[in-house]
């Protein structure tokens, strides 16, 4: 299912919330229809919680169906609330959600990330990890969202980026835009296998494009 919403009047779906097959992780303070609206386009368990006492869960959490890979900062009972294994990434690049591109098949991750870091990487979510960028960006999971279905990405992302994209996550994968033009296209929606939901200010051909490059139909 596809759906289009904003967070506190926020069309940056993909800051605030993760997901993989299982389970939609939100802000505790999201209205709870618009949590369950959420829900439902994903098919998807819906945890309300924070990470690092914060409401920008997406930019601080990269999750696949293995494993959840977050920011070192995150407390205690947040890892708790969350109830998958999760893993803080002990890293400079503590931005998980915006460094760490991932689905169940491989990771591509900024390249500033050791080789510790990948290893972790690697382990947590069960992937092969390789190191590159979208369009140039090094912050890979804000500007492209990967689910077992295909891969979306900023329109600017080169020829050889699509190629290492496709063999790294096994996936096809297309360009576009969401929200009415913005190329952070991570950053405006949460997706997984069975479904999607980006901002409200998508329009019906950026739908049409995000329907097809994560095959939705």
């Amino acid at each position: 299912m596809l759906k289009r919403l904003e967070v506190a009047g926020n069309p940056y779906i993909g800051v605030f919330s993760a997901a993989n097959d299982r389970v939609l992780l939100v802000p505790r303070n999201l209205p709870k229809s618009v949590a369950r609206q959420m829900g439902e386009a994903l098919s998807a368990d819906v945890v309300a919680t924070s990470v690092m006492k914060s409401t920008v869960i997406g930019s601080l959490i990269a999750m696949n169906s293995n494993g959840v890979l977050a920011t070192p900062f995150i407390e205690p009972d947040e890892m708790e609330a969350i109830g998958e294994a999760v893993y803080p990434l002990p890293h400079r690049l503590s931005a998980v959600g915006n460094n760490v591109l991932c689905n169940d098949r491989g990771a591509l991750v900024h390249p500033g990330y050791d080789e510790d870091a990948v290893n972790l990487i690697s382990d947590t979510l069960g992937v092969p990890v390789a190191r590159g960028t979208v369009a140039g960006i090094r912050t890979v999971g804000a500007v492209a969202v990967a689910t077992n279905r295909g891969v979306l990405c900023h329109p600017h992302t080169r020829p050889g980026e699509i190629e290492v994209l496709e063999k790294t996550l096994a996936v096809p994968a297309m360009i576009t835009t969401a929200n009415y033009g913005a190329a952070q296209v991570g950053a405006c929606m949460v997706a997984n296998s069975k479904g999607a939901v980006v901002g409200a200010p998508t329009t019906p051909i950026e739908l049409g494009r995000i329907e097809e490059g994560l095959r939705l139909y």
